[in-house]
């Protein structure tokens, strides 16, 4: 039968936390160094404790910010919160991308016989005047519209293609 050692770090946490009184482990040698730094942690929480609704808010978003989360978890960029993210890290931007709910029409290239088919197409769905939709059209690769969702993109998408234009979606 083998004995498992205790990592020393868990016992001195466990010997801290069942103590009922505020104590504190610092891996500093001296204790000028321990208290400089419990000085300097008093100080931050004073001042956090000092700022008023709005600029706590700002600060809770600046400092998500450098952690690397956002506000559906963390990113690849910044520390992993939890141990599935590092298990799957590629899986992750893959579900990312197929989550995609707003698109753009990207308007690619068209055949210049249908180029007047194509600009009333497009006013149908962008409620342009003839000028403004026969401008957009002549700026091919242009952005049609953003922020479609799939199921709206997809009939403009066939009925353009039917036309002979060349049409992502991003």
């Amino acid at each position: 039968m083998t004995t498992k050692i205790p990592n020393p770090y868990l016992v001195r946490q466990l010997f801290i936390f069942s103590n009922k009184t505020l104590q504190r482990s610092l891996c500093t040698a001296t204790a000028t160094a321990a208290e400089r730094q419990t000085q300097k942690l008093e100080r931050i929480a004073d001042e956090l404790l000092d700022l008023n609704k709005l600029e706590r808010r700002d600060y809770n978003v600046l400092y998500a910010l450098k952690l690397g989360l956002n506000k559906y978890g963390a990113t690849n960029s910044g520390l992993n919160v939890s141990g599935s993210a590092a298990e799957g890290g590629g899986s992750a931007t893959q579900e990312a991308k197929a989550e995609k709910t707003a698109f753009d029409i990207k308007l690619e290239k068209f055949d210049a016989a249908s180029k007047i088919k194509i600009i009333k197409e497009v006013r149908t769905f962008t409620d342009l005047g003839l000028k403004e939709a026969k401008d957009l059209v002549e700026k091919v690769p242009i952005v049609l519209k953003k922020g479609v969702t799939k199921e709206e993109a997809n009939p403009i998408m066939e009925k353009l293609k039917e036309l002979g234009a060349t049409v992502v979606l991003e």
